[in-house]
């Protein structure tokens, strides 16, 4: 609306700008929105303040300044139960009325007692942890120990990147136990635990005591493997060498003798395949003092420029090629490990891959 149409209805120009404004016919859900924005900012900003007030630590024994406790909802509603039974009893002077609530409010005070006593005194730190490997949901075992000689009941433990994902353990008398805690790292290397939270309502459920820990001893995060990796490179003692090649090509050349059990690390053309056909057996060909060659793998091999994908692709490699049991050895830059096989040289490779330097600007 003009200025013009407005002093010819009568109206002053800036009631029709007022009127002209659009104004949200659904103010409701916006409050909403921006609430539930400046809800999760405040938490953001009490974990950081969290983990700032607690310095990491291998492990840690909780004493009276690692401990808080404070009521829970039903603590609140048991509270606002024992003020109306209090007035009741002081309005109708019932001496009932008054030993009921003497005698919960007795009952809460030992229950917040007990259940900070349960906290108390118990000691944390991180197990070993199975294999992690970025972008992947990976277990991060907690080690709960007690040693001052009473069990530990109704403990509940999480990560704080995983509000839903409580795990819960009780811990005997001079014993200990583990629970497993939701946890995906984002990149590869070693890479700082998230923020570990200890709680337990026991006895009542009226009071919530818990505990935040920061622990202090990094993860090593493999490199997510390819989820549709190309086959493995050929088998060559020395990739790219035209004397390597020639090697391998007289290899397969000799005459064989006799069969042997097949292995994974056999190729196909020495399989012998008519045996196979008559007996069912899967047998190879020997040849007089030709030894399989080994499997070498290098970042040239994956044909990728980018390093990340390159040592996606090489781990995906490592794992196959310790699943088929062959044996195997990585080269990355200047580092190189020997052909082997087995569990730890499969660690060996996948340590290495996560420890490579990352690109400049990456």
């Amino acid at each position: 609306m003009t200025e013009r149409t407005a002093r010819t209805l009568g109206l002053p120009h800036a009631r029709a700008a007022t009127i002209d404004r659009p104004r949200s016919r659904w103010p409701l859900p916006g409050r909403i929105g921006r609430a539930v924005l400046a809800g999760s900012r405040l938490r953001a900003r009490w974990q950081r303040w969290m983990a700032a007030r607690h310095e990491a630590r291998e492990d840690v024994t909780l004493d009276h300044r690692t401990v808080y406790i404070l009521p829970t909802g039903a603590g609140w509603m048991l509270a606002a139960t024992l003020l109306v039974l209090l007035v009741a009893s002081i309005n109708y002077q019932l001496n009932l009325g008054y030993l009921l609530t003497f005698l919960l409010a007795g009952s809460a005070l030992a229950a917040m007692h007990v259940g900070h006593a349960n906290l108390r005194g118990l000691r944390l730190r991180l197990g070993p942890s199975p294999r992690c490997f970025a972008g992947a949901a990976a277990p991060l075992v907690v080690a709960l120990a007690e040693a001052d000689g009473r069990a530990r009941w109704a403990l509940a433990v999480r990560t704080v990147q995983a509000p839903e994902g409580w795990a819960y353990a009780d811990v005997p008398a001079q014993g200990q136990a583990s629970v497993e805690l939701a946890w995906t790292p984002a990149q590869r290397g070693r890479q700082t635990p998230p923020l570990v939270i200890v709680q337990s309502l026991f006895p009542l459920g009226s009071f919530r005591v818990w505990t935040v820990w920061q622990p202090l001893r990094p993860v090593l995060v493999y490199p997510a493997p390819e989820p549709a990796a190309p086959p493995l490179p050929h088998p060559d003692p020395e990739p790219f060498s035209d004397l390597a090649r020639s090697t391998r090509a007289m290899a397969l050349s000799e005459e064989f003798h006799g069969l042997r059990p097949w292995r994974p690390s056999d190729g196909l053309r020495r399989v012998a395949w008519k045996k196979f056909a008559r007996s069912g057996e899967l047998l190879t060909r020997d040849a007089s003092g030709a030894a399989p060659a080994p499997l070498w793998l290098d970042l040239v091999q994956t044909g990728l420029r980018d390093r990340e994908a390159a040592l996606s692709r090489l781990c995906a490699w490592v794992l196959a090629a310790d699943r088929l049991g062959l044996r195997y050895g990585l080269r990355l830059g200047e580092l190189r490990l020997a052909p082997d096989r087995g569990a730890a040289h499969c660690d060996a490779c996948l340590s290495a891959l996560a420890l490579y330097p990352r690109e400049p600007g990456a």
